[in-house]
């Protein structure tokens, strides 16, 4: 008997251990995480020394490259053109209200000025710049909000031990101090964090390659909640979001979705947490000059409104060139869904999802509802019962028409509806007082 009570005194300790740990962790106040909800189209660039190479992010892993020759190649990056203005007034003109640029990806090259080490940009290249304060500063010009990818992952850095599933043909020491590693990673997101004024959210990734180690996640999304309060944590680890985590993103997936195969468990997603789902425009996140997959503007513009009929925002991928440009294919495609932005932002922006079904998604944006229809089977739908919207008329945006609308007790049934129309329900009565206006 006193074996058991010794036993659930230790379970009452270690859980009570665990609530008051959880309860020392910062956040970001709701407010933030409203705003960054509202952004909902996003740019995501993926760009570092591999892109030389053009044969995406991940060159150091898929080509097995020892650190010394790698060190070798990042030494030539030279990114001459680079125009970071470029770069953002692209992504306004796609409709786009937020960049996430990665300041340092799995190989551990920092594209930005670091008292770390000299493995940066600025003090192992010729270029000698940081691309990073050059974006910031471009960013708070134009008006776009900024957002730092960090890998937690490390194939370079000698203290990432024990190592994980990758990178294991960097001819690395079998030793290190991971203790040290950790503080090496909070003293660079102290600088990020210090140098580039307000940064909307730091954008996690590569735990998933060593979840066991001890990555004190507390202490290190305690130091950024305490540099910047309003800046937002997400971790891309692919399963249910931890205290400190204030948004959750989906790797090439909708919200719960799993078709990308990265979910290993069960994700619960929080109501209370802004989402995010991250696509590229063609296959591989960095430049691979034999990626030729690429998706159309239309594509691209439905993944952006399902996501927002997930409730979640759209970050769009692009891996520049090596000397800094946008590759034209991405740029020509940006400012086709650009226009569509222009014609139809207004049912996404800002807006609510309702849903997501085979033939579309609803948004809804203040009193307005959206139906848009992508891909239906016939020429009618169903909408959801849960639906609540009492007496409508259907009208179509862009023209004149009106769709005709049954209620019925399964829900109201639009007929006669085609592929790629977005349609506003308009209470009755609000409608036949602006016919009335126009009589």
């Amino acid at each position: 008997m006193l074996r058991f009570a010794i036993f659930f005194l230790l379970l009452f300790w270690s859980g009570s251990n665990a609530i008051a740990q959880s309860s020392n962790t910062l956040a970001a106040p709701q407010a933030a995480k409203d705003a960054f909800r509202d952004l909902g189209f996003g740019l995501f660039v993926h760009w570092g020394p591999y892109s030389q190479v053009a044969h995406g992010e991940w060159l150091m892993h898929t080509e097995k490259i020892a650190t010394k020759p790698y060190e070798a190649m990042a030494a030539a990056f030279n990114p001459s053109e680079y125009n970071p203005t470029e770069w953002v007034q692209l992504a306004k003109k796609a409709g786009m209200q937020y960049i996430t640029v990665t300041t340092r990806h799995h190989d551990g090259f920092a594209m930005f000025d670091t008292k770390q080490n000299n493995y940066s940009l600025v003090k192992h290249t010729p270029y000698g710049r940081d691309a990073m304060k050059m974006l910031a500063e471009a960013c708070q010009k134009e008006g776009m909000k900024l957002c730092f990818y960090y890998s937690l992952l490390d194939w370079h850095h000698t203290d990432f031990y024990p190592r994980g599933k990758t990178g294991w043909a960097s001819a690395r020491p079998d030793s290190g101090n991971f203790a040290q590693y950790v503080a090496f990673m909070e003293a660079q997101l102290t600088e990020l964090l210090t140098g580039y004024g307000p940064i909307t959210a730091i954008w996690f990734d590569g735990e998933w390659d060593a979840p066991k180690n001890d990555w004190q996640f507390q202490r290190i999304y305690n130091t950024i909640h305490k540099l910047q309060p309003n800046c937002l944590v997400g971790n891309n680890h692919h399963h249910a979001p931890r205290p400190g985590e204030d948004f959750q993103m989906f790797e090439k997936d909708l919200p719960g979705a799993n078709t990308a195969g990265f979910i290993k468990e069960a994700v619960v997603v929080d109501k209370l947490l802004p989402l995010e789902t991250c696509e590229t425009m063609a296959v591989t996140w960095g430049y691979d000059i034999n990626d030729r997959k690429f998706k159309s503007a239309a594509q691209l513009w439905a993944m952006q409104v399902r996501a927002a009929g997930h409730n979640a925002n759209f970050l769009l991928n692009v891996g520049p060139m090596a000397n800094g440009k946008i590759q034209q294919e991405f740029a020509d495609t940006l400012a086709k869904v650009g226009i569509m932005n222009s014609r139809y932002g207004q049912t996404v922006k800002g807006s609510r999802g309702l849903g997501t079904y085979s033939w579309g998604a609803i948004t809804q944006v203040g009193s307005a509802i959206y139906i848009h229809i992508l891909s239906p089977e016939t020429d009618q739908i169903l909408l959801p019962a849960k639906l609540k919207v009492g007496k409508v008329q259907a009208m179509v945006l862009g023209n004149t028409s009106k769709i005709a609308t049954l209620t019925t007790k399964a829900g109201i049934i639009l007929s006669g509806v085609q592929p790629g129309q977005i349609i506003k329900l308009v209470a009755e009565a609000e409608a036949n007082k602006a016919s009335n206006r126009g009589k």
